[in-house]
């Protein structure tokens, strides 16, 4: 429990960044950055899906007619 209640908090919501006075490499810059952590939030779904698939099939009870052999 004590590492659940150290977990940092995720935000509530994006906030935008003002992008007025940036120029364009800058903001390609930017929007790398984006995609990267995109990128990552994306492999974190896809990691913990995985291993909820991976419990559901290890938990699921075994179909009538399929038995250990």
């Amino acid at each position: 429990m004590a590492e659940e209640e150290e977990r940092p908090r995720r935000a509530a919501r994006f906030t935008p960044m003002p992008l007025d006075g940036w120029d364009v490499a800058d903001l390609r810059d930017y929007i790398e950055a984006l995609r990267a952590e995109i990128a990552r939030a994306e492999a974190g779904i896809a990691a913990r899906e995985s291993q909820r698939h991976a419990a559901e099939a290890f938990f699921r009870p075994p179909r009538p007619g399929q038995a250990d052999q």
